[in-house]
């Protein structure tokens, strides 16, 4: 079924497609048409609301990646890649949005989240089976 190794007590079974990757597939489409639609089909809210829809969008596709058994280092590595290629799209796409590094900030904050609950919760299962 392909190569099996482990990272950090995470096990990952190598680059393919497994049932456990759709809900990251698809999360990243979702978010990816997100952020990439033209700025006025994009609703408006009140003042730094986008951070936490960033923040929230970012959790999401790092919790699929977790899920989809991608271990907590390569889930950190391609959420950074792909919060600065979305943010440098915006700012070089005639979408009339604009890149921001307060946005790459949230995205990188709902990362850094998701990853800490799931290694303290890791954490604390591995002391409770001790």
């Amino acid at each position: 079924m392909g190569k099996q190794w482990r990272m950090a007590g995470w096990e990952m079974t190598g680059w393919g497609m497994t049932p456990r990757r759709i809900p990251v597939v698809v999360a990243s489409v979702v978010v990816l048409v997100m952020l990439l639609s033209p700025a006025s089909s994009t609703p408006t809210g009140p003042e730094h609301a986008d951070k936490v829809v960033h923040a929230l969008m970012f959790a999401v596709l790092a919790g699929a990646s977790l899920y989809g058994r991608i271990s907590p280092t390569m889930t950190a590595v391609w959420l950074i890649v792909f919060a600065a290629a979305t943010e440098l799209a915006q700012a070089v796409l005639p979408i009339g949005r604009h890149g921001s590094l307060w946005d790459f900030a949230a995205d990188v904050g709902g990362v850094v989240i998701v990853l800490a609950v799931a290694w303290l919760v890791r954490r604390s299962t591995r002391t409770e089976q001790a």
